[in-house]
């Protein structure tokens, strides 16, 4: 049951990557800043879609930049702490609910 929980919440957080790639990737501005921070060039970014980690440096770049946070958490319907559980979660590291 435990693996089964920890492969919907990979999964989860797989979806939420993409749709985190495809929300900057919908902006010329926002992809520009992407692809210059990352290094990664426009005809690389499928091959650097593949590896292991993008997903969760999609993930980072995002919760690195408020402003970018807030808007994209506004269009996925998200809570921005969702985004850092996602990233977590990709990281391979287990998430534990905040605590106040």
């Amino acid at each position: 049951m435990v693996k089964a929980m920890a492969k919907a919440q990979h999964e989860e957080a797989e979806s939420l990557a993409i749709q985190a790639l495809s929300f900057i990737a919908g902006d010329p501005e926002r992809l520009g800043r992407f692809l210059a921070v990352t290094g990664i060039g426009p005809e690389r970014i499928r091959a650097a879609a593949r590896e292991p980690n993008f997903l969760a440096g999609v993930l980072d770049h995002i919760a690195g930049d408020e402003r970018l946070l807030v808007a994209f958490a506004a269009e996925a319907a998200t809570d921005p702490h969702t985004i850092a559980r996602a990233v977590a979660v990709l990281n391979g590291r287990s998430w534990e609910r905040d605590t106040p």
